[in-house]
């Protein structure tokens, strides 16, 4: 014998209830028990009428209405017209009763737990009946029998314990001597010894179908669900959970106590004595193969099955001097706890005996702290303990499997994972079976934590990064489009799942939780919300993704002033921006403890060589120990191309207009051509060889005219130019004369740094530097005579867009 549960989402509507049909259709011709939930949705409603009545509120009529709708209209709907009468007399008769007893609470003004489970009981009978007479129409052999007939309990209204003995003597005879093949029953519903009606708790179909298995000893207890299956986590919080194919019996309960809602917790205790295997399979999907929970069933022996959750979960600690080496502390805790029927979820005490803390539900927790503090009034009064101390609106995850006891590193491996994503830990608990490694966490972190630990238990290593892009111009557009461009080769050979969250420009700003189509993304971000530079980072933080990464493409000050904001919160930056890498020494000193303290990389290759490794190379030479003497460099992509362009046949506002369409410089070219940008990039390599160094300390030694550096417009300036170019040809002339080229040169060296342009002669390094690339001579103590260098490409979005690129890579491989 067989016995099948369908939850309320599967026999939610008539057409779901067609699905069951087919379902059971299809099943071997052999007796089977089919228990049923309520309609979807409608023992909520019924709880809530029953609460309205209680409070004297006319409107539990309107719920009242609803729930008469949604069974004549199944009846109508289901049943064939020649069939329905005596149907709809029998649930008109039921809808009579229960709304006698509604009216009843509504006279009172009370709600007791007897008059409620009498309430709430019609959902299921209300749904197995119908469901009985729909099949009996569509010609299968059935039977309904009330599951109270069977179902034996005390008078703990509420949720009733299940009188086991006398229970399985009824199911056993009613079965045995019941000649249909299919038997449909009420979940959730049982009867005390008395006579009363009586409820399992919520969830409590499931239980009702495992009594039933137990009591029948039947092959295998399915429960048919709206998903296939345990996952190794919450599918609607993690997109990537994997269907758990075998499963033991204890992995299972550990799993369902905390948070698997796919099957309600006492479930497994009346089939685990039998061994009774347990199917979970999906109504929506019967041919997935689902779950199957049995006896020593940990597929392949494999460590870590699952990861859940608990929410709605408070702590509650006590502690004092007092506490420590006195007996009896502990039991009248728990006694406290135990007298108010209070369920503890997890218990931590510290081995100094000087506190007690323990995880409870969230509508229990107030009740609770005024029991105990009531019960330690004295201690409390004499300073010995102190009052309690609560921490709301917190959630238990929890690391399931039965051979996590025999693998080392489990728990520094879930810490660290926890840790690296700034998720703090309130409490933790581990019970003595390593079954599990339970751990209290903020509920808002709840969706970061369970993917950053379902990404290193279970995703091969494939690590998701989340994107959120500040400036989609030149630089930023071709960033976007690499992204798209290289996405599977990331995923395939890096293991890396890079997906763009949010873009922004100046005017505007789009989100997408599941990541934005980088085809579309100009339409996406044309059709979004004013853009909004705080806004901007609420959002990223309130979203709380795991590896964050806010990447920064503009070159507004704004915009720098914000990375504090974010590597606070865990968000790593990636940016191109200089301004915050050459400001106060102090703001830049901060920007690096914040990253470390915060486990946020704040990466910035980009500020000095565009797409060139330079900054890399330097951090890896002070890694060594090896330290540098002297750096000697041409940093300006835009000012070498203005001056291996410009020469005698074309003019100089020509070469620095045509240097700033081809975004060579920065949207305001006198940041290139007065030097300040060069400056910020030799301060940038000063600082990160360890020196404290501010831009005020760099000589600059201007070629252009006052004049032209003191303009407030780039119309201004570009005017100016050609008001000077004789000044711009007597410099080329000068050079050229002498067998020289023009190129504007930084220097670093026994803690002093200037910036200036300068006349090169043949055989220099610098003499052949074509077009807008830079290069680096890095002197060091192991590169004394012959400087380590590099050269290539210093300026250009696709260049620069590149090298952000890389600084991601480099993220996703920390």
């Amino acid at each position: 014998m067989k016995v099948l549960k369908f939850g309320g989402t599967s026999v939610a509507n008539p057409e779901n209830i067609n699905k069951v049909k087919s379902i059971l259709g299809n099943q071997v011709k052999e007796k089977i028990a089919v228990v049923v939930s309520a309609f979807g949705g409608v023992t909520d409603l019924l709880l809530t009428a029953s609460q309205l009545a209680s409070q004297q509120d006319l409107n539990y009529k309107n719920s009242l209405a609803e729930i008469e709708e949604r069974h004549i209209s199944a009846i109508k709907e289901l049943i064939p017209v020649t069939s329905q009468s005596g149907v709809l007399s029998k649930v008109k008769s039921e809808l009579n009763t229960l709304e006698t007893l509604l009216e009843g609470a509504f006279l009172i003004g009370e709600l007791t737990p007897k008059l409620s489970d009498k309430i709430v009981s019609y959902g299921e009978l209300l749904s197995s009946y119908i469901i009985s007479e729909f099949l009996k129409a569509e010609g299968l052999d059935v039977d309904f029998k009330d599951s109270r007939e069977l179902i034996v309990t005390d008078n703990n209204f509420g949720k009733a314990n299940v009188d086991f003995k006398k229970t399985n003597t009824l199911c056993e005879a009613f079965f045995a001597s019941n000649p249909n093949q299919i038997t449909i029953l009420p979940g959730f519903v049982a009867s005390s010894s008395t006579g009363n009606s009586t409820t399992l708790g919520r969830g409590g179909s499931d239980y009702t179908a495992a009594i039933i298995a137990g009591a029948v000893n039947a092959d295998i207890l399915e429960i048919w669900t709206d998903v296939s299956g345990m996952y190794t986590a919450n599918p609607k919080l993690v997109k990537q959970a994997k269907c758990v194919a075998n499963i033991s019996y204890e992995e299972a309960m550990e799993l369902s106590h905390f948070g698997a809602k796919v099957l309600y917790p006492p479930t497994i205790q009346p089939v685990l004595g039998k061994e009774i295997p347990i199917a979970i399979k999906n109504t929506f999907d019967p041919e997935s193969p689902g779950t199957l929970i049995a006896k020593n069933n940990n597929g392949n022996g494999k460590t870590v099955r699952g990861i859940s959750h608990v929410g709605n979960i408070s702590l509650l600690s006590l502690e004092g001097p007092g506490m420590i080496g006195i007996p009896g502390i502990s039991k009248r805790f728990f006694e406290t706890l135990s007298v108010k029927n209070i369920s503890i979820v997890l218990i931590t005490q510290a081995s100094s005996e000087h506190s007690i803390c323990v995880g409870i539900a969230d509508e229990d927790v107030d009740m609770a702290a005024e029991a105990v503090n009531e019960t330690f009034e004295y201690e409390i009064s004499t300073k010995k303990i102190k009052p309690v101390i609560l921490e709301k609106d917190l959630t238990i995850i929890a690391l399931v499997g039965d051979n996590m006891k025999s693998h080392q590193g489990l728990s520094g491996k879930m810490f660290s994972t926890l840790g690296k994503n700034n998720v703090n830990i309130r409490a933790i608990a581990q019970g003595a079976s390593e079954r599990n490694i339970s751990a209290v966490i903020k509920k808002d972190d709840v969706k970061k934590a369970l993917n950053s630990l379902h990404e290193t238990f279970f995703e091969e290593n494939i690590k998701q990064l989340n994107l959120f892009v500040m400036g989609v111009g030149n630089v930023g557009s071709k960033f976007l489009d690499q992204i798209q461009q290289q996405k599977k080769y990331l995923k395939e050979e890096l293991k890396l799942n890079v997906r763009v969250i949010g873009i922004s420009n100046s005017r505007k700003m789009a989100f997408d939780e599941n990541g934005i189509s980088l085809k579309e993304w100009e339409s996406i971000l044309g059709n979004g919300e004013a853009a909004d530079k705080q806004a901007f980072f609420e959002r990223i933080k309130s979203l709380n993704y795991r590896n964050s990464i806010f990447v920064d493409n503009t070159a507004s000050a704004e915009v720098s002033d914000s990375y504090p904001d974010y590597l606070k919160n865990s968000i790593s930056v990636v940016t191109c921006n200089k301004i915050a890498c050459s400001s106060n020494f102090e703001h830049y000193k901060n920007l690096k403890h914040l990253a470390k303290q915060y486990n946020s990389p704040f990466l910035f290759e980009t500020n000095v060589g565009a797409g060139l490794p330079i900054i890399d190379t330097l951090k890896h030479l002070i890694a060594s120990g090896d330290k540098i003497r002297k750096i000697q460099a041409v940093l300006s992509g835009s000012l070498n191309f203005v001056f291996n362009t410009f020469n005698d046949s074309v003019t100089f506002h020509d070469v620095v207009k045509q240097a700033q369409e081809q975004g060579y410089t920065e949207p305001d070219p006198t940041i290139d051509l007065s030097g300040v940008d060069v400056m910020r990039k030799i301060l940038i390599l000063a600082r990160e060889s360890g020196h404290q160094l501010d831009i005020d300390d760099i000589e600059n030694e201007p070629f252009l005219p006052k004049e032209s550096l003191e303009t407030n417009s780039n119309e201004a300036f570009f005017e100016s130019l050609k008001k000077y170019e004789a000044d711009f040809q007597k410099m080329y002339k000068d050079a050229a004369d002498k067998d020289c080229k023009l190129k504007y040169v930084a220097q670093f060296e026994d803690g002093k740094a200037k910036v200036g342009l300068q006349q090169i002669p043949k055989g220099h390094d610098f003499y052949n530097l074509e077009g807008s690339d830079n290069i680096v001579l890095f002197f060091t103590d192991r590169y004394v005579n012959q400087p380590l260098i590099i050269k290539g490409a210093g300026a250009g979005a696709d260049v620069t867009a590149s090298g952000i690129f890389a600084d991601i890579v480099r993220i996703g491989n920390f």
